[in-house]
């Protein structure tokens, strides 16, 4: 009866968020941050969307791929994958992998005092390649001030509008900058599910 009821009524099926507008505004934002806030090169719809009978968007995965030129290999690009749905049960998973590095953080938007993450570095494969010779991990514990990214953001939103107010500040940039580049990777997306998978590229411009 409850998931009935969400799925009919609830705000983040309805046309105006879907789970690209509420799920994936997490998953591309940590894509940005991983990349320094730079935007993909292009995005790519992959073929597991699911979408309710008005066509809201309830599953979705895309990959996002970063070139520094036309002209880079394939093999020394970045390719991100994320996944967003209602569908599942709700946790945030991220990982980062790079070359012989892989750090790994889970519920990342979660309300806590502290988080941790696990890092392997130098892993190998195993001899004849049948699998990796992996290292313990380690575990990395951040203490955070504020128990959750919503409180940070009203602290840093009143340091913006005091230094205003006190000083003449002009407003900070960053956020306006790091929202337009989400919501371009987010219309990228929704145009390649639109478009039956097709290629979407973006510029910084």
């Amino acid at each position: 009866m409850g998931m009935t009821e969400f799925f009919e009524n609830d705000l983040r099926v309805k046309a105006e968020l879907d789970a690209l507008g509420d799920l994936g505004w997490y998953c591309i934002g940590a894509t940005l941050w991983s990349k320094n806030y730079k935007l993909p090169t292009s995005v790519t719809d992959l073929t597991d969307t699911i979408k309710n009978s008005d066509g809201v968007i309830l599953s979705c995965t895309a990959s996002l791929h970063y070139y520094d030129d036309d002209d880079q290999p394939t093999e020394k690009s970045t390719t991100a994958i994320i996944h967003c749905s209602f569908l599942s049960y709700t946790c945030t998973n991220f990982q980062l992998r790079k070359d012989r590095c892989i750090s790994k953080i889970s519920s990342s938007h979660f309300r806590r005092t502290l988080h941790f993450f696990n890092y392997t570095l130098d892993a190998k494969l195993v001899e004849l390649h049948i699998g990796w010779n992996l290292v313990k991990p380690e575990k990395v514990v951040v203490d955070c001030e504020l128990p959750q990214e919503a409180a940070t953001m009203v602290q840093d939103l009143t340091r913006i509008v005091e230094g205003i107010k006190k000083s003449g500040c002009w407003p900070d940039s960053k956020w306006p900058r790091i929202s337009r580049k989400t919501q371009l990777v987010m219309n990228a997306i929704k145009q390649s599910v639109d478009l039956g998978c097709k290629l979407v590229y973006l510029t910084e411009n």
